[in-house]
């Protein structure tokens, strides 16, 4: 039996897939506390994703999901560490700073799984995000949680990785990437 390629494991685990309309348009924002329930709900249904996800493919350096990833255009994402740490939950997450400092280190998408890519992205980002209740929090991320909280936020924005990739530098199969990342700083 054929092993299914990466994406198409991602697509029967309910991950829309690259192409899909959802994927390109900005997430619409929640109007919280008014729209709780609905955040609540979406956050919910992406931790059930991302436990179905991590079932089948571990994640060494962390893992995220937006809600367009799961077909839902609003405005929340869910990160997860690696490790023990607490996941994120990003509700309509805006970036508010960016240190002028930046790496470049491989990504992949899990909706386009099949490649990774080489993305430069600021060491520190500085994100502004709402709680279920209306609060505005502001919290400052670095290193490999900078990055994945930097790609969440851009899937909400409608863009994908490779929209931040330098011109030239194209994605490459997952294949050929296996054993040639090096592992994301956490640490200073």
């Amino acid at each position: 039996m054929n092993q299914a390629r990466p994406s198409e494991q991602m697509r029967d685990l309910g991950v829309v897939q690259d192409g899909a309309p959802v994927l390109a348009e900005p997430a619409r924002a929640f109007d919280l506390p008014a729209e709780r329930e609905a955040a609540g709900q979406a956050v919910e249904q992406m931790f059930t994703a991302m436990e179905r996800i991590g079932q089948v493919h571990p994640f060494a350096k962390g893992m995220g999901l937006a809600a367009p990833q799961i077909g839902i255009g609003r405005a929340a994402a869910v990160v997860q560490p690696p490790g023990d740490a607490p996941a994120i939950v990003l509700l309509n997450p805006r970036i508010t700073d960016r240190s002028s400092e930046a790496d470049e280190q491989y990504e992949g998408c899990l909706s386009f799984f099949d490649v990774r890519g080489l993305v430069p992205r600021p060491l520190r980002i500085t994100v502004e995000t709402t709680t279920l209740d209306g609060q505005v929090v502001t919290t400052t991320y670095e290193r490999g949680l900078a990055r994945l909280i930097h790609h969440e936020i851009d899937h909400l924005d409608g863009l994908l990785y490779t929209a931040r990739m330098r011109v030239g530098v194209a994605p490459i199969p997952v294949e050929q990437y296996r054993q040639t990342g090096s592992a994301w700083a956490y640490e200073q």
